[in-house]
């Protein structure tokens, strides 16, 4: 069996894809609110029994392994790798030569986070390194949890640890952990002589390290800390520290903490506040807003209170706010930082929590504090920020909220600070009445309606998958011409030449003809591997699968007979109607060119369609 198969043996799509996304049952099925593109109404449904999913509204759709890809915008390699975890499915170390650069930057990190945290927990060297995590309130269990390692003061302790494993100078280099030499050849340890802190992915794999300089040993000079390079595996503006461990305990408060350090997050979670994750020190990113949104739409930012935090707040809070998530502001009350307020009064910072400000209303008493409202000139700069701000919310509704907030404040029409919202605002990438595009969040545009004639076509597929037995009555009535649409037409022209091949394996097997039956994974196999577009036409066949189990699922079989001999009629006529139309044409065109004789067949030919679209018409 190979590895993608058990891991799809071993897991239900409807358990992965709820650690995402909110699924409702519906009939047999699962429906939501797609992730990939804005939509008011679910049209994402999942299949539990043929493990696929599809959205009838953007179009995507796959299996396990595809649904992970999107979400998390990694390949194959990686989901498999994920999901494999998950699955308590081991994958075989690869041949050097095969395995993809990503699995082995993957590997190089992963046993670099081994060796720091060996050094760590077993040299002599790391004593101070241990002493000071103590004195910092790190109990060994915390310390085991997070993986916090130690990098010796040695040039090459680590390469030649990771070479005596099979891996190249140059792997070493690309997966962040070493540094090229200056004026000469090799390279030496990115670390040397600090805490390790293991930055890992919302998979649990290990991306890069966040590493700290000892006190006594910070000059001044050098940073206190240094971080993991962008490579092919880590991208800080994809990555928060902590969602790893976090994403469960967010998803159960609906409230995702964000703070700034490392140290921030792992005090917090040793006493026991859970659902707090770290941007690094780094403005929150669009990429970081769409990995909070999957577990809570709701964020509460607690950053360090001085000027640095404060703008940093005010990035984070606008990257936010244009991505319509509901926003609060936790004042942290002693100390620079929520690690300090923590270890001084877990309390006093659980009633902090409680009463964050909402995000406009502290940005609103920022902004204004200190405001002489009287002077003109103070009162017009504060209302341009806070007018910039207001039009950076994702919600029309709450815009209007807000500028009746301010139009009180300042003692201003809201009508006056709407124009002047718009004089300095730059215009809207929405829709006119300020609402959220209905497209992909890749910029793609959605699939166009169909024709009533392509859902009859789609329809009639669906059924078939739906109940088998029935397929006898389609392909004995219905030819692939008469479909509309060419992925239908042709999925179904191979569903015929597939029926048909195993009628005729089943008649040279056994002599007899036996009832005809059709298996959706069987013929699913052999148009993978023998109909030419095959990707397309499976694609094709998911989405079908599922609209039979979405909209027929509580159908009896004769209700299902019906619908399929409605929907042959339905494309018989158009199709005939077409043809009607088609030697129309031609009729005129051959009698202007004389020919007597070509016109009189073509006139037979038409009497014969309109007789037999008239006993469709019956």
């Amino acid at each position: 069996m190979q590895p993608s198969d058990e891991v799809k043996s071993k897991l239900d799509i409807v358990d992965v894809i709820r650690e995402y996304i909110p699924l409702k049952a519906a009939g047999t099925s699962f429906r939501a609110l797609c992730p990939f593109h804005h939509e008011k109404s679910p049209s994402f449904n999942v299949s539990p029994e043929k493990q696929i999913w599809h959205c009838f509204g953007c179009g995507k759709g796959g299996d396990i392994f595809s649904f992970v890809m999107e979400m998390e915008g990694i390949e194959f390699t990686e989901a498999l790798r994920n999901l494999a975890n998950k699955a308590g499915v081991k994958l075989q170390r690869q041949d050097p030569k095969l395995a993809s650069q990503k699995n082995r930057l993957m590997d190089i990190v992963e046993l670099s986070a081994k060796y720091y945290h060996k050094v760590l927990t077993d040299s002599k060297e790391a004593e101070s390194a241990r002493k000071y995590l103590s004195g910092r309130g790190m109990s060994d269990e915390i310390i085991e949890e997070w993986r916090i390692g130690y990098s010796p003061e040695s040039w090459d302790d680590l390469i030649k640890f990771l070479q005596g494993r099979g891996f190249k100078e140059d792997e070493i280099f690309r997966a962040g952990m070493s540094v090229k030499k200056e004026k000469m050849s090799g390279f030496y340890n990115r670390f040397r002589g600090r805490i390790m802190f293991p930055i890992m992915d919302v998979n649990v794999n290990v991306v890069g390290f966040s590493a700290r300089v000892l006190p006594e040993k910070d000059d001044g000079k050098m940073g206190k800390y240094i971080n993991s390079p962008q490579t092919a595996i880590y991208d800080k503006s994809r990555i928060l520290f902590g969602l790893d461990k976090a994403k469960m305990e967010i998803k159960k408060q609906d409230l995702a903490i964000l703070v700034e350090g490392q140290m921030d997050v792992i005090t917090a979670h040793q006493n026991g506040f859970k659902n707090i994750v770290a941007s690094s020190g780094t403005a929150l990113t669009p990429e970081q807003v769409s990995l909070l949104k999957r577990y809570s739409p709701n964020i509460a930012l607690a950053f360090d209170m001085d000027k640095a935090g404060e703008m940093a707040a005010e990035r984070g809070i606008k990257t936010a706010m244009q991505m319509d998530m509901n926003i609060k502001v936790i004042e942290v009350p002693s100390g620079k930082d929520p690690d300090e307020c923590i270890k001084n009064s877990p309390e006093e910072w659980r009633a902090a929590t409680l009463s964050a400000k909402q995000m406009m209303q502290y940005y609103f008493d920022k902004t204004l504090a200190g405001v002489d409202l009287s002077d003109i000139d103070q009162t017009s700069r504060a209302a341009v920020k806070l007018l910039t701000m207001i039009n950076e919310l994702g919600s029309k509704i709450k815009q209007d909220h807000w500028l009746k907030i301010l139009s009180e404040r300042i003692d201003k029409s809201e009508n006056s600070l709407r124009e002047e919202m718009i004089k300095i605002s730059p215009a809207k990438k929405n829709d006119p009445e300020g609402g959220v595009s209905n497209r992909p969040l890749d910029g793609s545009a959605l699939p166009a309606p169909k024709t009533r004639e392509e859902k009859l076509s789609d329809i009639l597929i669906a059924i078939i998958f739906k109940f088998p037995e029935l397929i006898e009555l389609a392909i004995n009535r219905m030819h692939p011409d008469n479909m509309v649409g060419a992925a239908s037409r042709g999925l179904y022209r191979n569903l015929v030449i597939y029926y048909n091949n195993i009628t005729d394996q089943q008649d040279s097997d056994t002599g007899l003809q036996e009832e005809k039956s059709l298996n959706y994974n069987n013929f699913r196999q052999w148009l993978s591997s023998d109909a030419d577009n095959a990707s397309e036409y499976t694609e094709y066949l998911d989405m079908l699968a599922i609209l039979g189990e979405r909209d027929f699922y509580n159908y009896e079989q004769e209700q299902a007979k019906s619908e399929i001999i409605g929907a042959i009629l339905a494309l018989k006529r158009n199709y005939l109607s077409l043809r009607m139309r088609e030697i129309e044409k031609i009729i005129i065109e051959t009698e202007n060119s004389g020919d007597a004789a070509a016109v009189a067949e073509l006139m037979k030919d038409f009497k014969m369609l309109a007789d037999e679209f008239r006993e469709f018409q019956k």
